[in-house]
């Protein structure tokens, strides 16, 4: 197919969908371990990464990822949410 027409194929769309769990799985993993420097993302300070990081990371599960082999990300996510000011943006999100 030319153009952007795969991107209305089912079967092209179906075949994306399925490959999720494991794209977004190998992204993390790399970020496991070779990126985390933790105990937040660049290290030591906490910087814009760390909200950006826990934004993705809240939808691993729903994209099939098995977050038993993201220790690293797992306890920055955790960290995450205990912040107050991640308190109140994640229950103002769900209303």
């Amino acid at each position: 197919m030319r153009g952007t027409r795969w991107a209305d194929d089912p079967v092209a769309i179906a075949e994306m969908k399925r490959k999720v769990p494991q794209t977004v799985g190998e992204c993390f993993a790399l970020i496991e371990r070779r990126m985390f420097t933790g105990p937040w993302v660049m290290g030591d300070s906490y910087t814009i990464c760390d909200p950006y990081l826990f934004t993705l990371a809240q939808w691993l599960e729903a994209d099939g990822v098995d977050l038993a082999g993201l220790p690293k990300v797992a306890d920055h996510r955790a960290r995450m949410a205990e912040r107050p000011a991640v308190t109140k943006a994640v229950a103002q999100e769900r209303g």
